[in-house]
């Protein structure tokens, strides 16, 4: 064979053997006419379906492996010209609505003409027996949506970036796609999920764009400062940004200067002092602290709306209704809670938080008083049901988010018809979805936040709770007493000395519901974690491993990170179920066991929503998951905004309670070991708890307090702002 590099190959593709989409690398097997045999191509291609034709420039290698091998220097892939390859091609599932059954349909009907008549004369489709006007109409959509995006996926591919995102670029941009990206790759980073900084940068570079460019360096100002929203805070001193800029974009400091001075003129950022130190905001969370502070203003400078009551008298009422006596912190909650318009009941496990809800809301129902009820998550929301016995709904059903103006139907303009809106599981709230519900809390209601102020802060910026009840402002009651029930509970009295700072006790009794199994590296930490989940949890409580039992561990990456143990136990607890699609870095099956990772208003998922994937349709492109008895559709493309979750991190498990929660602890989480973290982890669990850690990791994990506080002005701006409102009367 010959070893010109210039050499062409040209062939139908049998089978894709290997495709990235992350980097187009693919392996493929070419049918090439005068060869008996297949030929193997590897090569670089935006998309590759079976049934296309191949022409390639490239040069043959013989590999010590793999034998004898084309490796292309180009790739061209071309629609197929041969009936065999049209059928492979239609059926091969790259167009939804067209699986290998219909494609046969198609080609036999139609014959060579099949492309031209989907594309230019699509209501001939209708002639064929079980097409109706609707399956028509997805399967040209999907054909006209598949040449744009091999059409952007081929322009991006050419600038060095990987194709997976094309399906969202396209739906971000739709048929300007091309020209938006040329006139300015950096707001790929900014508009498209799953994109970076550094792969918009890439574009730009290709495209002719200077490394000190006034475009680059703005684009890099707010991409540093998205990185530190993304690690919660809501702000960042200036100078510090100026530094992590410049070192990401290896400019000068001033050229970063003169960028944030632009987008502070173009009101992108915000300036404004932390600690008599210049800092800069994202606007948008500028506003939210804003608009947090004024609310809470607005709504605390009016009577309740159920008047006067005497806790007195309304104290021991309800005890008697309920027949539970209070304690003297949970008496003090109540007696705050119905004496005005805002208010923050705080407290670990085992306090009563429940049971101060429940006796505030039987006294101001008998009052007449119309309540709402919310939570962050879902699973938090129906654990808000069951406690109250009344309808509970997550913040985002409760504001009704309506996907064609992107906004909230529930603002200040519109508000929700209450006397009295209960958060639960507020900590979770970031400062945008605080500000929201706070606008659509009309100036006659009362507003109650219940939490744990000492679990982890939101996952989104700011730190809500904590900085409401730092501000001093506003009314919070902190429930203390641990009940005599749930003292009996291990999991509680450790939760609550992890708290404190000591070490959690290690129960020798087998019928225990906490556990602390000893391991000398991340390798036993590995091999116990496994055993414990497939072998020991099932068998000595009768929990089943996948629906009943949680990993939670401190991070994504390394071989103790979720990413790592996912493969692992999918390997274990979902071996054999078919079909399996891999899409954007994970494998998925039926029965698998998946996390949502961001918000999705349109499907009505948000992030940490864990369901079970009902079943895979590979000729549609096409999955759904159960989220709690409800099934929703994903495409192939949106699978980016799942992954699996047979183990998840402490983070994404806020708000969320398991029958069982096993918790590694190793020194490879050395950054991430921290006391709310571990206290987060350990209250997730219901009844089991089992922390599998090297002692050291325990150690460090309980000891250490306290830094990772977040850079925010909310709790000053609450001060003020009601401050005001005191001195104007409101």
């Amino acid at each position: 064979m010959s070893t010109d590099p210039n050499t062409h190959l040209a062939g139908a593709i049998e089978r894709v053997t290997f495709h990235s989409e992350e980097s187009g690398f693919c392996v493929l097997r070419l049918k090439v006419r005068g060869e008996r045999d297949l030929i193997t191509v590897i090569g670089s291609a935006a998309s590759v379906t079976p049934g296309e034709y191949c022409e390639c420039q490239g040069v043959w290698v013989n590999d010590r492996q793999h034998g004898l091998q084309f490796k292309a220097n180009s790739l061209r892939v071309v629609p197929p010209a041969t009936l065999e390859g049209i059928e492979r091609y239609l059926g091969s599932g790259m167009v939804k609505g067209i699986g290998p059954h219909f494609a046969r349909k198609l080609v036999h009907a139609f014959g060579e003409r099949v492309f031209d008549i989907i594309e230019d004369n699509p209501d001939r489709l209708l002639e064929l027996p079980g097409i109706g006007p609707k399956r028509k109409e997805r399967v040209t959509r999907a054909w006209a949506e598949q040449k744009v995006i091999r059409e952007i996926m081929v322009f991006l591919q050419s600038h060095g970036v990987g194709t997976a995102r094309a399906v969202r670029i396209y739906k971000t941009y739709g048929d300007e796609a091309v020209a938006k990206v040329r006139e300015n790759p950096y707001r790929l980073a900014l508009d498209i999920h799953g994109i970076g900084f550094k792969t918009a940068d890439a574009v730009a570079q290709r495209l002719g764009f200077a490394l000190d460019s006034p475009e680059r360096a703005q684009a890099g100002v707010r991409h540093s400062l998205q990185e530190i929203a993304g690690k919660g805070h809501c702000a960042a001193y200036r100078e510090d940004l100026t530094e992590s800029a410049a070192k990401l974009l290896e400019i000068p400091a001033p050229l970063c200067e003169a960028a944030i001075a632009a987008d502070l003129a173009d009101g992108n950022l915000t300036a404004e002092a932390i600690d008599e130190r210049p800092a800069v905001f994202l606007t948008p969370l500028y506003r939210a602290e804003q608009g947090i502070a004024l609310s809470l203003a607005r709504l605390q400078g009016r009577p309740p709306p159920w008047g006067r009551i005497d806790p007195d008298t309304a104290i021991p009422w309800v005890e008697g209704r309920t027949g539970l006596a209070l304690s003297g912190s949970q008496r003090a909650a109540v007696a705050m809670a119905i004496a005005g318009k805002v208010g923050v009941i705080t407290g670990g496990p085992g306090v009563g938080k429940t049971t101060v809800v429940n006796s505030i809301l039987r006294i101001l129902r008998a009052k007449g008083v119309e309540v709402l009820l919310c939570a962050p998550t879902g699973r938090a929301a129906k654990r808000l049901t069951e406690s109250t016995g009344a309808e509970a709904k997550t913040i985002h059903r409760l504001l009704e988010f309506d996907p064609k103006t992107l906004g909230f139907r529930h603002d200040q303009y519109s508000p929700l018809a209450a006397d009295l809106v209960v958060v639960d599981e507020s900590s979770m709230v970031d400062v945008a979805l605080m500000n929201q519900l706070l606008r659509a809390i009309p100036n006659q209601a009362a507003v109650l936040l219940v939490g744990d102020v000492d679990q982890l802060p939101s996952v989104g910026p700011g730190a809500v709770l904590a900085d409401l009840i730092a501000s001093g402002a506003v009314p919070t009651a902190r429930l203390t007493e641990i009940f005599r029930q749930a003292a009996a509970s291990r999991i509680i009295t450790n939760a609550h000395r992890i708290n404190q700072g000591q070490m959690p006790e290690r129960p020798k009794d087998p019928d225990s519901d906490f556990f602390v199994i000893a391991a000398d590296n991340p390798e036993q930490i590995h091999e116990r974690l496994l055993h414990v989940v497939l072998e020991r949890i099932p068998r000595r409580f009768g929990l089943h491993p996948v629906d009943d039992v949680q990993v939670l561990t401190p991070m994504n990456r390394g071989g103790l990170g979720a990413r790592s143990l996912n493969v692992d136990l999918q390997a274990r607890l979902n071996p054999d179920a078919t079909p399996r699609i891999a899409r954007f870095g994970w494998t998925y099956a039926p029965g698998d066991k998946v996390i949502q990772t961001q918000n999705d208003y349109d499907k009505e998922v948000f992030n940490g929503d864990i369901g079970r994937i009902a079943r895979i349709d590979e000729g549609e492109g096409l999955l759904w998951i159960d989220f709690d008895g409800r099934e929703v559709e994903y495409e192939f493309g949106e699978l980016d905004e799942v992954s699996l979750a047979y183990a998840t991190s402490v983070h994404k498990a806020q708000g969320s309670e398991y029958p069982a929660v096993v918790i590694p602890l190793a020194m490879q989480h050395y950054n991430l070991l921290e006391r709310n973290l571990l206290y987060t982890g350990v209250t997730r669990g219901r009844r089991l708890v089992v922390l599998i850690a090297e002692n050291k990791a325990l150690w460090i994990a309980v000891n250490r307090a306290g830094s990772g506080k977040r850079l925010t002005r909310l709790a000053g701006r609450v001060r003020e702002a009601l401050a005001e409102g005191d001195r104007l009367g409101l």
